[in-house]
């Protein structure tokens, strides 16, 4: 070892010893680097930017030998051969590559271990080629203990470099690896070279086809250049394309889940229903939406229904085949598109398929999450439109899947179209049915089970349109809330109930429905305070009834706004109580005064066992919270009996009346007809 730093103190040129130290260091730092950036791409990208690391690598293992090598004072004529000159560079950029994929990859069975192995077996490969490329007017002999010595450096110096690389990643972790580099190449160049002895022999003549140092100088700084020029010009277009393909990506593909957007769908699906069209094959397009994801939502969490998504698209993307792909257009919306299909049994499998899926269920913290799936399916034609017609129309199939209560996969029929342009008109119809005054309030009786007499009315809207007659509500009030138009209908029903009803002289009370989306607004206390005080009706016989569905929607603001009502002392019922999210803890925020039993409970009263324990279990438990309940869809005299034998409160129903329009009910309640109608009329 003596020799070693005989030969770096004595026989070396400080300045260049320390230029081949700065190369030797800032080219290990572009090799860490550009390592780094190969192990955070994908297979596909990597190879590429390996190579660019090897090319820094072996840069790093080249120059540090040939600027040492000129600076070192040979005392007899030198030069360098050519072949083996290039050919050492060559040698360490091969094997540097071959070490840093082996360290990237992680090859099973193959630890990146292997990979130091290799750099430092191109370490020694490339230095000995280089000396061996080394004409000198005498001969080398060698002290082959030192040799072994600084072939064991490189192979312990870059395997620990490359355990760090490929196992490691704490904070100072990279300058290590960096500094590992630097002693794999120094070490080992600089112990090989006090293993070597220069004898001078005169007798041995250069040749003068070798290189002078001179020339071997400008070779080292021209190689350092191109090689460094090269690393930062691949470097900035790679980061530029990157950068640009990063954003593409963002813009074509859904954030949370990763799966193509409906940007992709728009820029990508015209030309395959082309390339399908011109082959004679069809292309299939599937609408799926998720069933009670909501209620995932609502009951776990949003952080969970995410959850969700992310692993359903996984799921999604593991099942997709060749020609098939999925797409995530909306919360809990997918399009799904299956190219070349050649009948409806192939279609029929892709869905069945994707619903299976779907319905596989997902354990999360303790919890069984499961959800269902709505398809509508649209099959593309030889003189079909566009892809966003074909879209639309599996769009309205699915809305027909999620409706049925049986068959979950619906395929698109020109006669839904028929019915949507129909809701449509409808939709126009009933945006001009107030100013026309064809709304109409008809009203129902409710009854003390105990007494059997009259308690108050239910107001139930109609509407008389001017060329078809009576509409069910059931047909437009779905219609009314997917337009808004529910707001200012529910407005008019709670302002001519309040006022047709203050005109009374019998003081029953009215239940009054309020809309989810109602709910939603800031200052209904304010409005129905506002209707109280204009029509004169006390805040005592006026009722306002409310769905589950609607409190789920945001529980702490219905709370706040029901507790708003409440203090104006109008009484608040739940109504539909047991088709929706019911449970003890919402009877016990919420400050209900009334909760009704829904009529498909009543239906099944006496003869579903199951109905029956509800009903009882309902009134058990209002009863034991102070709160009143009602009993709708009352038809037969045995379900009444049965409903006042367990201690029901009130019952509405078609055994005590059907909804009637006021005039018929007119001598029931003591209406003040001259005093009522102008008050309605304004009301409207």
């Amino acid at each position: 070892m003596f020799k070693v730093v005989s030969c770096l103190a004595y026989e070396h040129d400080y300045s260049f010893v320390v230029v081949a130290a700065i190369v030797c260091v800032a080219s290990a730092v572009m090799t860490i680097r550009l390592f780094d950036r190969a192990g955070r791409l994908s297979s596909d990208a990597r190879l590429s930017w390996i190579l660019l690391s090897a090319m820094a690598c072996g840069a790093a293992i080249w120059t540090t030998h040939f600027v040492a090598m000129l600076g070192f004072r040979l005392p007899m004529d030198h030069a360098f051969d050519p072949v083996l000159t290039i050919a050492s560079l060559l040698i360490a950029i091969v094997f540097s590559a071959g070490g840093l994929f082996i360290a990237t990859s992680r090859t099973k069975g193959v630890p990146g271990e292997c990979g130091g192995v290799v750099i430092g077996l191109g370490i020694v490969a490339m230095h000995f080629t280089g000396m061996a490329g080394l004409e000198v007017a005498g001969r080398i002999e060698w002290d082959w203990s030192l040799v072994a010595a600084s072939v064991l450096f490189a192979f312990s110096f870059g395997t620990a470099t490359t355990h760090i690389l490929a196992r490691h990643r704490f904070r100072f972790s990279r300058p290590l690896a960096m500094g590992l580099l630097v002693l794999a190449i120094c070490t080992m160049h600089f112990t090989a070279m006090g293993a070597a002895t220069l004898v001078p022999d005169p007798s041995v003549f250069v040749e003068p086809r070798t290189m002078s140092s001179e020339f071997l100088a400008v070779l080292v700084l021209a190689a350092m250049a191109i090689i460094a020029g090269l690393a930062l010009y691949s470097v900035d277009a790679r980061s530029q394309r990157e950068l640009i393909d990063g954003f593409r990506h963002a813009a074509l593909h859904d954030a949370l889940t990763g799966l193509p957007n409906r940007a992709f769908l728009s820029a990508n699906l015209p030309a395959i229903l082309e390339q399908d069209r011109a082959g004679g094959l069809q292309t299939a397009v599937l609408v799926l939406d998720l069933d009670r994801f909501k209620e995932v939502n609502d009951v776990h969490g949003h952080h969970t229904g995410d959850f969700l998504l992310q692993d359903l698209s996984r799921r999604f993307t593991q099942l997709m085949g060749k020609g098939e792909m999925i797409a995530r257009v909306g919360g809990d919306e997918f399009i799904a598109v299956k190219r070349q299909v050649r009948g409806r049994a192939d279609v029929d499998q892709f869905a069945l398929r994707l619903v299976a899926c779907v319905l596989e269920p997902l354990e999360r913290n303790a919890s069984t999450l499961s959800v269902g799936a709505s398809v509508g399916i649209n099959l593309s034609s030889g003189d079909c439109g566009d892809a966003e017609d074909l879209i639309g129309a599996a769009d309205l199939a699915m809305y027909r899947a999620k409706r049925s209560l049986g068959d979950k996969i619906c395929y698109y029929e020109p006669s839904m179209d028929e019915g949507r342009r129909a809701r449509s008109a409808l939709a126009m119809e009933l945006r001009y049915a107030i100013e026309r005054d064809e709304l109409e309030l008809y009203y129902q009786p409710q009854l003390d089970v105990r007494s059997g007499r009259v308690s108050g009315y239910e107001a139930l809207l109609r509407w008389h349109h001017r060329q078809r007659g009576i509409i069910s509500p059931a047909e437009f009030i779905p219609i009314a809330e997917e337009t808004g138009l529910i707001i200012p209908i529910g407005e008019w029903v709670l302002r001519t109930a309040c006022a047709e009803v203050s005109g009374w002289k019998k003081p029953y009370r009215v239940a009054v429905n309020i809309a989810s989306a109602q709910l939603t607004q800031a200052d209904l206390p304010k409005i129905v305070h506002e209707t109280l005080l204009t029509t004169g009706l006390p805040a005592s016989r006026l009722e306002l009834e409310i769905t589950e569905a609607s409190i789920i929607e945001d529980r702490e603001r219905t709370l706040h706004v029901i507790r708003q009502l409440k203090a104006l002392g109008v009484t608040i019922a739940m109504d539909d109580y047991g088709t929706g999210y019911s449970s003890l803890s919402t009877l016990q925020v919420f400050p209900f005064d009334k909760v009704k039993i829904d009529r498909s409970f009543i239906d099944g009263l006496l003869a579903d066992e199951a109905a029956t324990a509800i009903v009882k279990a309902t009134i058990l438990l209002a009863s034991s919270l102070n709160i009143a309940v009602l009993a709708e869809g009352v038809e037969r005299q045995e379900q009444i009996d049965f409903l006042q034998a367990e201690g029901c409160t009130e019952a509405q129903g078609f055994l005590f009346g059907r909804p009637r329009p006021l005039p018929e009910i007119a001598e029931q309640v003591g209406r003040r007809v001259k005093q009522a109608d102008p008050a309605v009329s304004r009301a409207a």
